[in-house]
């Protein structure tokens, strides 16, 4: 199941960027799910139930936005949205060469954070390990 590893990098994400900006949580999360992407977004959601325990998005929400597949026809050279994954065929002309410009990705579109500049500790270093950074 990739999903989990694509919700464990979503997650890692979120962390770095709350820290980033010193939140101390993530409220929620908006990717963009791509039709040719290989994603699922249900088992996504379920993967995203087990990467976020004992994180700052630990009670974060998860949320979609379907992504539209674009095309450009090698043809006409125009550029359409496809009807469906499996109808790859040009708006323009009907012809069936065409290279996908948008659709297989995933995309974090925006992160909910709180508790900007919380005054957090950053960890302490021992000596030995100050030095050996």
């Amino acid at each position: 199941m990739h999903e989990l590893a694509v919700a464990q990098g979503l997650v890692m994400e979120a962390e770095r960027v709350a820290a980033a900006h010193r939140a101390a949580l993530v409220e929620r999360i908006v990717v963009r799910v791509g039709a040719l992407s290989g994603v699922e977004p249900e088992l996504l959601e379920r993967a995203f139930d087990i990467a976020r325990a004992g994180t700052c998005a630990r009670n974060a929400t998860l949320e979609f936005e379907q992504g539209a597949i674009e095309i450009k026809c090698r043809s006409c050279g125009s550029h359409s949205v496809a009807a469906a994954p499996n109808r790859l065929i040009c708006g323009a002309c009907g012809g069936w060469q065409v290279d996908v410009t948008a659709g297989e990705d995933l995309l974090l579109v925006r992160l909910e954070l709180s508790d900007l500049g919380a005054e957090t500790e950053p960890p302490q270093l021992s000596e030995p390990e100050a030095r050996s950074v």
